[in-house]
């Protein structure tokens, strides 16, 4: 059964940075493109960022230049490194793997950026 474990979220003021970890159990890492979404409260989930598995990355246009995705593939590991947050950017963070085949979503982690 794979399994997508997200860690990192928290509460920051404007301008700081977290960075988020998802790591993945089971064999689809490696396969897969990884990517963060993230949800608001009325809102609907949005793609935040993800990265193919040969690297190649893709950034929505509200993050770009603040955000970074990153993969390590020994660890079975993604990342999303935040910087200069924005109350905006509140949100439960959501990892997720995905492949023609297959399709798995972490539990969440909130972000919380107070001004």
């Amino acid at each position: 059964q794979v399994q997508l474990v997200e860690s990192g979220g928290g509460l920051v003021q404007a301008g700081g940075s977290l960075r988020l970890s998802c790591a993945a159990s089971g064999s689809i890492f490696r396969a897969n493109v990884m990517g963060w979404y993230r949800q608001a409260p009325g809102k609907q989930r949005e793609l935040v960022a993800r990265i193919a598995t040969g690297g190649s990355t893709y950034y929505a246009d509200s993050v770009k230049g603040r955000f970074t995705i990153s993969r390590d593939n020994a660890k079975n590991t993604v990342y999303l490194q935040m910087n200069s947050l924005k109350p905006e950017d509140t949100a439960v963070y959501y990892c997720n793997s995905w492949s023609a085949r297959n399709d798995y979503w972490g539990q969440g982690t909130q972000v919380t950026v107070s001004s």
